[in-house]
């Protein structure tokens, strides 16, 4: 038997009472109207305490009823349209009350109050004959049905019972079979019929659902901790491998450094010893163009006995000044640096290939998946990636050829 028809009227009662409740919401408080209930000219209700409450909110200088001075009214705005209401000298006293949402209220509470299991009894209709209540069991189809059923309908070849004496011996244990038995001489069963589940046959089933749901929480419980050491693990060796890396970068830094040092003092050396010949040059060019000047300017002294007493030492000067060599200076290619080239392909290509290590780890290195010793395997399978060595000897270390320095 199909108990969709018999639960429409439940289900349809249940959003009519839903739909009765949101109107008996106050828009202030958001609960349902307390009496008394008072009526605006608007016709949106209130509270009476969420009315004077509004009220007194935009009426902060009115005085109550019990003031021996005669207030003006108040006015305020309905929360629900924002309609200007207009007191008199009462204030919300002076408001009607709802007298029909009070009773409203009253026969609502009263329902709710109701047990559901007797609404349901109530309620639960055939839906064959929509007239007609379930009263009747079918202990052929194991089904309740209605009596105009097993009178022309679709059990009226089938054997029933009273739907109450059913219920009654399934509440007090009897096993189906015994039902079965207990009916049989009056009402003889078919070929079709199977025993009525005793209560006690279905709360060993519930029993054994709730067991059943006990060992599939505690699966997920277990998988849910799987899951939290998969996130911790993977955190750790994140952790790890950042270490690895950041070590590998140190050591790159480090050389790079040093080689940046080299260079810098083979320019230093090499820049020195060019701006010391540059100098050497200039000094001899200032000397030079002195001789110069002091020359023409003897050759313009008018006097001969002046000229003849100077000439003889000038010439000597200039003599020594051509005497003196300039073939001090850098040789060809002096300026290049290209012998501190390096090679890092096959570092890179090697950097490239760094993988996590596949091997199988030992009997003592952990048991679990979060296990500590498992992490002290994995730090040392790590330290494998740094290779300090390999990495300090990356391209071919050309030391600085001696610097040629000229001949002064």
């Amino acid at each position: 038997m199909n108990f969709a028809v018999g639960l429409k009227p439940l289900l349809a009662e249940a959003r009519s009472m839903e739909s009765l409740e949101k109107q008996l919401i106050c828009p202030i408080c958001l609960e349902m109207f307390t009496k008394p209930v008072v009526i605006l000219p608007c016709q949106h209700n209130l509270c009476r305490k969420c009315a004077n409450d509004v009220f007194q909110a935009s009426n902060p200088l009115w005085q109550s009823r019990g003031s021996s001075a005669v207030p003006s009214g108040g006015r305020f705005r309905c929360p629900s349209c924002r309609h200007e209401v207009v007191l008199d000298r009462h204030g919300v006293y002076g408001l009607q009350r709802n007298l029909l949402v009070e009773n409203i209220i009253d026969i609502y509470k009263q329902e709710s109050a109701r047990p559901l299991h007797a609404k349901a009894e109530q309620h639960l209709m055939c839906e064959e004959h929509e007239d007609e209540r379930i009263n009747i069991y079918c202990l052929r189809c194991e089904a309740p049905t209605c009596s105009l059923c097993k009178v022309f309908g679709a059990h009226k070849d089938c054997e029933v019972a009273p739907l109450p004496a059913v219920y009654q011996r399934q509440k007090v244990g009897a096993l189906g079979g015994g039902c079965r038995r207990g009916w049989g001489a009056a009402h003889p069963t078919g070929p079709h019929t199977h025993p009525i589940p005793s209560q006690s046959e279905l709360s060993d089933g519930i029993a054994m659902l709730v067991a059943g749901n006990d060992r599939i929480q505690a699966i997920i419980t277990q998988m849910e901790e799987i899951c939290h050491t998969i996130e911790e693990n993977g955190r750790r060796q994140k952790q790890h491998l950042g270490l690895r890396f950041d070590s590998l970068y140190s050591i790159l830094e480090e050389r790079k450094k040093e080689l940046l040092q080299s260079i810098a003092r083979e320019q230093e050396e090499k820049v020195q010893h060019v701006r010391g010949l540059i100098r050497q040059y200039g000094d001899h060019l200032e000397a030079s163009s002195k001789l110069v000047e002091s020359a023409i300017q003897a050759m313009e002294e008018p006097q001969m006995a002046v000229y003849l007493q100077h000439s003889k030492e000038l010439l000597k000067k200039i003599m020594d000044m051509s005497k003196v060599s300039m073939s001090s200076r850098p040789e060809p290619g002096y300026e290049n640096m290209d012998h501190f080239s390096i090679n890092v392909d096959y570092v890179a290509e090697m950097l490239r290939t760094i993988e996590f290590q596949t091997e199988p780890l030992g009997e003592d290195d952990g048991d679990g998946p979060g296990d500590g010793s498992e992490a002290a395997g994995e730090e040392e399978r790590l330290d494998s990636l740094e290779a300090p060595e390999a990495v300090e000897d990356v391209g071919p270390r050309q030391k600085p050829a001696s610097s040629p320095h000229g001949q002064h």
